[in-house]
């Protein structure tokens, strides 16, 4: 019975006792520059990263953009295929422009004069063939030029294939010119116009800032160095920003990226919000990666003859997409944020003294006395026994 009842108080006195902050002032220096240096670090943290780097007492928003672009420049060329030729913004912009993605045409294969006739197809495994038993009429080939007839025919001297119904002669894209047919393209421009909200805080900007006038947009070119803020480009700089040779690019196309950054402190002791350029390229040149590189598609122009013959143009297109890409992120002072990091930042540093204690009681040569004098348990009979022995020497 009394070994419960001793368990049973000692249950109690672990589960009830108060324990309460003992102040020990301990001369060691090793303790002391330690506990200093690890606030200093909780500081310069507080400040340097959480404030200054990261500026968490702001709260933030995300941009929402609209971009609209207009290119503008003239190229002529006079090739075998086509007549001279002057080329403006509604042949080599395809599709018309505005969107925040914009493709210009820097080269092609033409194929001219093709109608909706019967031909024999290009020359390759699955079209070869022996006699007419080799062409399943009404077959279409999903990576052949039409609905084949049952008919073998010569191609050339060396070679038969299957005859199909097609826009004909068909097309023989491999006859790509080495260099660029619209090399003029490098001395394009295009504006850029980008409007941007942070709905959060009302904020609304444009890249044209305030200061450009339509004078100044009429001769203005970008510069990074001279003239940061014009919202005019010329492709050439386009390309070279991203570190690529337009024509070189401009052979077999690619995907530049324009890249607009908004990212905007809105605090009035800052104000500042402008947008700031870059460029990269997008597709991959990896030279491992060399199958289907570049950047082209197909298109045609139709018209029909003085007999009513439907009559096309196919044009493979090759050139360069520009993406207008638009992001950024805008803070601004918050009362909430700002409290919740303090809290965040008294919490660390009211764990350093235990931090500090435990490299005392752990490291230190003395560890043993000072754990000694850190932790004093009392007892009731100690208490009783130092009331009344300051009764005593009150009544004295």
């Amino acid at each position: 019975m009394g070994k419960n009842q001793g368990c049973f108080w000692g249950c109690l006195h672990y589960m009830f006792d108060y324990q309460t902050t003992k102040t020990l002032v301990i001369p060691n220096l090793g303790v002391g520059v330690f506990f200093r240096f690890s606030q200093l670090l909780v500081v310069l943290y507080v400040v340097g990263y959480v404030c200054v780097v990261r500026k968490a007492y702001q709260e933030k928003d995300s941009v929402i953009s609209s971009v609209t672009t207009k290119v503008k420049g003239f190229a002529f060329t006079n090739t075998p295929d086509m007549d001279p030729r002057i080329w403006d913004v509604a042949d080599y912009v395809i599709p018309s422009q505005g969107d925040n993605s914009f493709f210009v045409l820097t080269n092609m294969v033409i194929t001219p004069l093709q109608t909706q006739s019967r031909c024999p197809e290009i020359p390759d495994p699955s079209s070869t063939c022996v006699d007419d038993g080799d062409c399943i009429e009404g077959y279409n080939n999903p990576r052949g030029n039409g609905v084949r007839t049952g008919l073998c025919e010569n191609y050339s001297t060396t070679a038969q294939t299957c005859q199909v119904r097609s826009w004909c002669p068909l097309e023989v894209d491999t006859e790509l010119p080495e260099h660029a047919l619209l090399a003029a393209a490098e001395n394009f421009t295009v504006l850029i116009k980008n409007t941007i909200t942070y709905p959060k805080f009302n904020f609304h900007r444009r890249n044209i800032l305030s200061h450009i006038n339509s004078s100044y947009l009429a001769g203005c070119e970008f510069n990074r160095a001279t003239d940061p803020d014009c919202p005019i480009f010329r492709l050439k700089h386009v390309v070279s920003e991203a570190g690529e040779e337009f024509q070189d690019m401009a052979v077999k196309g690619g995907v530049i990226g324009v890249i607009i950054d908004w990212s905007c402190d809105l605090d009035w002791w800052a104000g500042k919000c402008f947008p700031k350029y870059s460029f990269r390229r997008l597709d991959s040149k990896n030279p491992v990666h060399n199958v289907a590189p570049g950047y082209n598609f197909r298109f045609a122009k139709y018209y029909k003859d003085q007999n009513g013959t439907e009559i096309r143009s196919l044009i493979k297109a090759y050139g360069i997409r520009f993406d207008v890409i638009v992001f950024g992120t805008a803070g601004k002072f918050g009362i909430v944020p700002t409290i919740v990091n303090l809290g965040a930042a008294f919490s660390i540093l009211s764990l350093l003294p235990r931090v500090s204690d435990w490299f005392m009681l752990k490291f230190t040569r003395k560890r043993d006395i000072y754990s000694k004098f850190k932790v004093t348990h009392l007892n009731e009979d100690a208490v009783t026994e130092a009331v009344s022995m300051g009764t005593s020497y009150g009544t004295q």
